[in-house]
C-alpha cells in the first residue's frame, strides 16, 4: 500500500503499537472504500434517469448519508488507535486499488446493476477486514460489522430492482460496471 502506517506511537490498552499499526492501515483501506462509495452514490444520485428516477434518487440520500456516518467512525477509530486518518482525494486515489466508477448520465436499472458489483467489492473487503481483526482488535471488528449490516441491506435495496420474480440477478456474471450496466439495463428494456 501507497501509505504504509507506521507503529503509532501510542496505541489503545491492550494492543502492541504493531497491533495498533496493522489495524489502522487495514482501516485506511476501508476509510478509502466508504468515502469513495460515498461520492458514487452521490454520482449516481445526480446522474440517474429514466422511468425509475425518483425512485432511485431517493432511494440514494440515505444511503450516502450513512456511509458519510461510517467514514466518519472509521476515522474516529483511526485516531483512537494512535493513527491520523487521511482525508484527502489525493490520498484515497494514490492508495486505493480500484478504478473510478464508470456508469455516467444512464437509466436507473444499468446504475443499479453497476452498484450491485460496487457494494459487493466494499462488502468483500469489509469481510476480509473482520477476519484480519478478529484477534488483535474485536472492537475495531465490531465497528466493521456494524457496518456490514448497513452494507448489506443497501445491496439489497439496490438488488431488489435487479431480481427476477424466480430469485434471478440480472447482473449474474458480470464481472465489470459497464457490463454489469449492460445486463441491467437489457432487461429493463425488455420489461413491458
Amino acid at each position: 500500500m501507497a501509505g504504509e502506517t507506521p507503529t503509532p506511537q501510542y496505541t489503545v490498552p491492550g494492543m502492541t503499537g504493531a497491533q495498533g499499526g496493522r489495524v489502522i492501515a487495514l482501516l485506511r483501506g476501508r476509510l478509502h472504500a466508504l468515502n469513495d462509495l460515498a461520492l458514487t452514490l452521490k454520482h449516481v444520485h445526480w446522474n440517474v434517469v429514466g422511468p425509475h428516477f425518483i425512485a432511485v434518487h431517493e432511494m440514494l440520500d440515505p444511503q450516502v448519508d450513512a456511509v458519510r456516518d461510517m467514514v466518519d467512525k472509521t476515522a474516529e477509530r483511526i485516531s483512537t488507535l494512535g493513527g491520523s486518518p487521511p482525508g484527502t482525494p489525493g490520498v484515497l486515489v494514490a492508495e486505493r486499488g480500484w478504478e473510478d466508477y464508470s456508469v455516467g448520465r444512464a437509466e436507473a436499472l444499468d446504475h443499479l446493476g453497476a452498484l450491485d458489483l460496487v457494494y459487493t467489492g466494499v462488502i468483500e473487503d469489509h469481510r476480509q477486514v473482520v477476519r484480519d481483526t478478529d484477534e488483535p482488535d474485536p472492537i475495531t471488528q465490531d465497528l466493521l460489522i456494524e457496518q456490514l449490516r448497513e452494507l448489506e441491506l443497501f445491496q439489497w435495496f439496490v438488488r431488489a430492482h435487479l431480481e427476477s420474480a424466480g430469485g434471478t440477478l440480472s447482473t449474474a456474471g458480470a464481472d465489470t460496471e459497464a457490463h454489469a450496466a449492460e445486463q441491467a439495463g437489457r432487461r429493463s428494456h425488455r420489461q413491458p
